[in-house]
């Protein structure tokens, strides 16, 4: 299938942009921090990072009435991470599986599914969900992870500040200020199972303003079945993006833009009767985006004039089946200020438009194929201080969607300090998950010329709506420890289903809004300072669901499919220990119980990392995954699905 908007860039031609940043690179530069050492951040300290992501304004970790998690940049590198969704494995409130040599399912309490639609994940404040199935491409959700300070994982309803599709969860991905960036950092990386290469240089600009510019590159191999059957799934890419920061006394500015390319193989979902995996066609991928925003300090109490804007516009050919071309744009507004001592309110708006152009073909359409959509919304919170120890927190937002209109999302959280280290809190949240083009415009054709549709979308999709009870206590038992723990009962409603009908002989099924039921979960994460040189964390979850078909309903697998794709329990222990001025051991072990729908076995994984400093700004490390066992899967059938067995990686890193 041609598609005239995007073509495939050729592999001699795909990455040009590393050898002309490596020549930038030459300039005059200085020296980086030490990327070494665990010492940076104390329990205490860790404690008191100030996060964003929780009320749309900086405020402590620690005082923060929501179940969160805070992943640091640190912790990523140490973690041998060698992109962001083995990153985000580091947040215990996640599940995260990998389903092909470029593919992930990332989820927060249940519904997993490589279509997961519940989450919403930002990177600086850019939402990079698509309207298409309202989730995450993952395989093009790239960038330098050395530039990356803290991921926010907030697991909860998050509908408030952020919209509709923050229904489980909101991953926020906040990269460093180019301010901290100065200098040339080099970072390279080889193994088994992928490489790449990633160049940044970061200087300054005049009196008040800073810049990088980054370009980066990588190749993930083929991977097989449990039966050592080649999957083609092999991916190449590039990437190339910039930054820059300005600050001249209460006005800061920051500009970001990133362009990427890239193509991977395609499996088939496999000739069942031989579980052989059918080659089809490359995915080609291109796309890039434009992110600005501004922000005034408007007094000394902290009050705050936002504005931000960005456009995104991505390609994608999936052959045979479609190809789609999509740009957004979207423009936010907050303002945050305290009316009195016992107010800090914070309001905003934002606008989205999205134009979205699909190519069908004979066994997919989406109709219309062309669809421009509007998405407006007004939202507003007030943290309200009962008492010293004691804040109220009263929010709500309206926002409008194309396909089902207004909704209102209201939220109440209440949060008690009965001493400085300690946090209780319970938050009432209703969160909506809007349609999206895969739940009404899709179109199935009848394999029989004239037949009925297999598959329809339609008005029958209704929003999907949950109502969430949680609880959680946040504090340092000790001066050595740290404790997160929460507790939750979600009501679920609305949720996508099929509806079965019959012309004459032949069956056709309509997405419908069928199915609800309720899940119930917890989640627990702590650390301990053993010794100056040596912390454990750990974290897990534990999750009860209970679905039904509402009356009418006549989806025989609805149920169990949502129920059996979920691990009912899961967790991991990590180790970082610093050896002396100049190495690092880092230990994990995670462990994730079996899935039911489609059938895949309870495994543990251990994976270790060892890093050596030969020079303050030189650090070399080796990381083995999954070093237990023959291997694992960790989502879909086992058919088809890929073995993930014991991999290595080699990993420089040079500032200069």
């Amino acid at each position: 299938m041609s598609h005239p908007r995007l073509q495939p860039v050729p592999r001699c031609c795909r990455y040009p942009l590393v050898s002309l940043l490596a020549a930038t690179a030459a300039l005059s530069v200085r020296a980086q921090d030490s990327p070494l050492g665990l010492a940076a951040m104390s329990l205490e300290e860790l404690g008191n990072i100030e996060i964003t992501s929780v009320s749309k304004r900086a405020e402590r970790l620690a005082d923060a009435p929501t179940a969160v998690h805070v992943v640091t940049a640190s912790q990523i590198r140490r973690s041998g991470a060698a992109n962001l969704p083995e990153a985000l494995r580091l947040a215990p409130n996640l599940f995260v599986g990998r389903v092909s040599a470029s593919g992930w399912v990332v989820s927060a309490r249940g519904f997993n599914s490589q279509s997961a639609n519940k989450l919403l994940v930002l990177i600086d404040g850019r939402s990079v969900y698509t309207p298409f199935f309202a989730g995450v491409f993952w395989d093009v959700q790239d960038l330098m992870l050395e530039d990356i300070e803290r991921i926010e994982v907030i697991s909860g309803p998050g509908g408030t500040l952020w919209g509709v599709n923050a229904v489980n969860g909101i991953i926020n991905v906040i990269t460093r200020s180019a301010a901290g960036t100065d200098g040339s950092l080099l970072a390279a990386s080889a193994g088994n199972q992928e490489g790449g290469l990633a160049l940044r240089h970061g200087g300054k600009l005049g009196e008040d303003a800073h810049f990088r510019v980054y370009a980066k590159a990588y190749r993930r191999r083929h991977t097989e079945t449990e039966r050592g059957t080649r999957i083609n799934d092999e991916q190449n890419a590039a990437q190339v993006g910039a930054r820059l920061d300005w600050q001249h006394g209460s006005d800061r500015l920051m500009l970001s833009t990133a362009v990427y390319d890239g193509d991977r193989q395609q499996a088939a979902p496999g000739n069942i009767s031989t579980g052989v995996p059918i080659p089809l066609g490359d995915v080609p991928t291109a796309g890039g985006h434009l992110l600005v925003r501004w922000d005034r300090s408007l007094d000394d109490d902290g009050a705050m004039l936002g504005v931000q804007a960005y456009v995104d516009s991505a390609r994608r050919i999936v052959t045979p089946t479609f190809s789609q071309s999509i740009d957004i744009a979207d423009l936010q507004l907050q303002h945050s200020f305290a009316p009195s001592r016992t107010h800090a309110l914070v309001w905003g708006a934002q606008l989205r438009h999205a134009r979205d152009r699909i190519t069908n073909s004979q066994y997919i359409s989406f109709l219309p194929g062309h669809l421009n959509q509007d998405w407006t919304s007004l939202f507003a919170q007030d943290e309200i201080t009962l008492t010293p120890r004691l804040k109220l927190t009263l929010g709500a937002r309206h926002e409008r969607n194309d396909y089902t209109g207004g909704h209102w999302l209201p939220s109440a959280r209440l949060g008690w300090k009965p001493a400085p280290d300690h946090l209780v809190w319970a938050a009432l949240s209703r969160a909506v998950r809007a349609p999206s083009r895969l739940d009404r415009d899709i179109f199935i054709p009848s394999v029989v010329p004239g037949g009925p549709d297999r598959l329809r979308g339609g008005a029958l999709v209704r929003e999907e709506i949950a109502k969430v009870f949680e609880v959680g206590y946040r504090g340092r038992p000790s001066a050595s420890t740290s404790l997160s723990a929460s507790a939750f009962h979600a009501d679920y409603d609305h949720l996508r289903t099929q509806q079965t009908f019959r012309e004459g002989s032949t069956a056709f099924a309509i997405f419908a809004s069928g199915m609800r039921g309720t899940v119930q979960g917890l989640e627990v994460s702590g650390a301990w300072q053993v010794m100056p040189s040596w912390r454990l964390q750990a974290g897990g979850t534990r999750l009860w669901q209970d679905f039904e078909l509402k009356p009418g309903s006549n989806d025989p697998v609805a149920v169990r499919n949502v129920e059996g794709a979920t691990a009912q329990r899961q967790w991991q222990l990590r180790s970082a220990w610093d050896l002396g001025p100049r190495s690092e051991l880092d230990v994990a072990v995670r462990h994730v119980s079996r899935l039911a729908v489609p059938v895949v076995p309870a495994y543990t994984a251990l994976d270790l990392r060892w890093a050596w400093r030969p020079a303050p700004q030189l650090e070399l490390s080796i990381t083995g995954q999954n070093l237990t066992g023959g291997g694992h899967g960790e989502f879909a059938g086992v058919a088809t699905r890929t073995e993930i067995g014991r991999s290595w990686l080699l990993k420089l890193l040079w500032g200069f």
